[in-house]
């Protein structure tokens, strides 16, 4: 339990954007959450389109109440893709944080007793041309952090998008199992 009070309650911390891997990390704080009896928060983090400096400077951008509705939007959609109706089935809260994801996680998982839970994104050799979020959590974060895997099923799920997108033919059988 924290010592920041008599309510505060131990959180499992968990970004969210909609991404196959933040539903996956998502999934996972549940049960985190479910086995240590902590409270769930599921964090969206945003920027203004361009970035800060960007949208200081320009006079088309649109106000910053609308983008962030926008993201609240989006947070209160990928909790429904994840949950439905039902819910979680523990205690929880969506925030939306402006800033950067890495930074926006490790500013809201400030306790030492949080658990951080993220995505570990995509694998392969792209990956260096991106800043990567989870690395950033893992060197930042004052709480554990957890990374959670792709799923198999994600590389397979962009392999078939590459092919469809070049105009190759997918034959039914090759995604069943067994098939092919």
């Amino acid at each position: 339990m924290s010592s920041d009070g008599p309510d505060a309650r131990t959180r499992a911390v968990v970004g969210v954007s909609g991404s196959p891997g933040s539903l996956a990390a998502l999934h996972r704080a549940v049960r985190e959450a479910r086995r240590t009896g902590a409270e769930l928060l599921a964090v969206l983090a945003w920027e203004p389109p361009g970035g800060e400096l960007a949208h200081g400077r320009s006079m088309l951008t649109p106000p910053v109440s609308h983008l962030r509705r926008d993201a609240a939007d989006r947070l209160l959609a990928v909790l429904d893709a994840a949950f439905g109706e039902t819910g979680p089935g523990v205690p929880f809260q969506g925030l939306v944080v402006r800033g950067t994801a890495g930074r926006a996680l490790v500013e809201t998982a400030d306790r030492p007793d949080d658990l951080l839970v993220i995505g570990a994104g995509p694998r392969g050799p792209l990956r260096a041309l991106f800043p990567s979020v989870a690395r950033y959590c893992v060197t930042h974060a004052a709480c554990p952090v957890l990374t959670v895997p792709p799923s198999p099923l994600e590389s397979e799920l962009a392999s078939l998008h590459r092919r469809i997108s070049l105009g190759r033919t997918v034959d039914a059988r090759e995604l069943t199992e067994g098939g092919g």
